[in-house]
């Protein structure tokens, strides 16, 4: 991946963030992790995964984390992604959309990068993400636009583009996936509950990559 560095990557605390930084921070030389709070109930449990995989992989090319803040319960008012009542394991994508939510996550990193002088954001989205805010074209002129309007030349790069969740865990596989989070409905010591559309794709992953998944689920299917 030739990336320039600093890079400022969007991390949530799942897998997918979780692997790019580390591979990032080896090729870029300098990544900061960016974790964006809108006010989804999830977001404390994925801080504190991502706390404890940046623990554990003491990786000094990694900056501190830094937490940004974009509240967007008066503009979701009663979704799901809001109430905390997230749609099942066989829910289609039509049903666990957020919208706007790669708007939202870019939006406050891209001026931090500007006033940083980052030349590069980085998001970990994989091929097959269906929803309009995560095609290619969508990112190329987000970031022209953004670009235009701070003055400031930023790329956002999407490395795992082609790519799906099963090949990031083979990528991964050396480090400490099982504390990464990606579950909409965790409980209070951050476990997954095995039971919600994004517990599915990550069960399913580690299936398909052949990977022992040893990330602890309050059920299994």
């Amino acid at each position: 991946m030739d990336v320039r560095g600093p890079a400022g990557v969007l991390c949530s605390g799942g897998l997918d963030s979780a692997v790019l930084l580390i591979e990032l921070a080896a090729t870029a030389g300098q990544v900061v992790p960016l974790f964006v709070r809108a006010g989804h109930p999830w977001e404390t449990a994925e801080r504190q995964a991502l706390d404890r995989f940046l623990a554990a992989v003491t990786e000094p090319r990694i900056a501190p984390v830094h937490e940004l803040a974009i509240p967007m319960g008066d503009v979701y008012g009663d979704h799901w992604s809001v109430t905390g009542t997230a749609p099942g394991w066989d829910a289609p994508d039509a049903e666990v959309e957020i919208k706007g939510r790669n708007l939202v996550l870019l939006a406050k990193a891209f001026v931090l990068a500007a006033l940083e002088g980052w030349p590069t954001l980085a998001l970990g989205s994989l091929a097959g993400n269906p929803f309009p805010d995560a095609t290619p074209s969508f990112f190329t002129d987000y970031a022209r636009v953004a670009s235009q309007g701070t003055g400031a030349e930023i790329a956002v790069v999407l490395p795992y583009r082609g790519l799906h969740k099963d090949d990031v865990i083979r990528r991964g596989r050396d480090l400490p996936l099982h504390l990464t989070l990606s579950c909409n409905r965790p409980d209070a010591a951050g476990r997954h509950c095995g039971d919600c559309n994004k517990c599915r794709e990550r069960i399913e992953a580690f299936a398909r990559a052949g990977v022992q998944d040893r990330t602890q689920y309050q059920r299994v299917r």
